[in-house]
């Protein structure tokens, strides 16, 4: 791997009050590919996936230590405005959020939030986004119509287009095909592979085909240590640690 980070964790330890859920973390996320976290559940994965944009933060009693670059700058730094960095690392949830507002209000909210007001600016940027994520087609005719009477797949495409409305270069995923049925999985796949070109992506996943099959690198987490990150091909066949072989053989997990 070259030593270009996008995001880069030094030292990164993290607790829920007393408990430490990240232990001592070193990874570099590279630029403009797919970075998969894998490893069995309460393994650190969706924490470290939440440091990277301090969703954390919302959480009582949740203390960080280290570092979290995000293109050489420091995010735990007081001087780090979290709405900047929100726009700059956008993040989708295992279940579709839509807000309870049309499909259009969906992709503008952000832009509005951030100072764009202008209608026919708005109309491209809701058209662009769409079209981003494959929906334009289904909805342009539809755009006044509620966000929740969207098929489950749908809404999860147009939560992607939101994020992609205010032009962010990280994009965060949290199993996003976890309530979502086979054929609806591999679209959203699809997507994920396509926005590569243009973002960085990070995505947790519990399924170890989807990581073999869109991720480019892979984490794997056990009990809040990293033990092992490399190339995906790499660590899925030839690990370097017993524990991750263990993992991805389906000796545990």
């Amino acid at each position: 791997m070259n030593n270009i980070s996008k995001i880069e964790t030094k030292a990164l330890d993290l607790f829920y009050g007393h408990f430490q859920a990240l232990k001592n973390i070193h990874v570099s996320i590279p630029p403009q590919k797919i970075t998969a976290f894998i490893g069995p559940s309460g393994c650190g994965k969706s924490t470290l996936l939440r440091a990277y944009n301090r969703m954390n933060d919302l959480i009582k009693g949740v203390k960080v230590t280290g570092e979290v670059l995000l293109d050489g700058k420091n995010i735990y730094s007081s001087k780090m405005k979290l709405i900047s960095l929100r726009k700059r690392v956008g993040m989708v949830f295992q279940r579709p959020n839509p807000f309870p507002i049309s499909t259009y209000e969906n992709v503008a909210f952000g832009p509005r939030i951030h100072g764009i007001t202008n209608r026919e600016q708005l109309d491209n940027i809701v058209e662009t986004s769409l079209k981003a994520t494959g929906m334009w087609k289904d909805v342009k005719d539809k755009l006044q119509i509620s966000a929740l009477a969207l098929a489950p797949e749908q809404q999860q495409r147009l939560c992607i287009s939101r994020l992609l409305a205010v032009e962010p270069e990280v994009l965060l995923m949290d199993e996003p095909c976890s309530a979502l049925d086979p054929i609806a999985t591999a679209k959203i796949e699809e997507l994920i592979l396509e926005l590569k070109k243009c973002l960085t992506v990070v995505i947790v996943t519990h399924n170890m085909q989807q990581a073999a099959r869109v991720s480019d690198y892979s984490a794997f987490m056990l009990l809040g240590d990293l033990v092992e990150f490399g190339e995906t091909k790499e660590v899925f066949t030839n690990p370097k640690d017993k524990r991750t072989q263990d993992y991805i053989t389906g000796r545990f997990g």
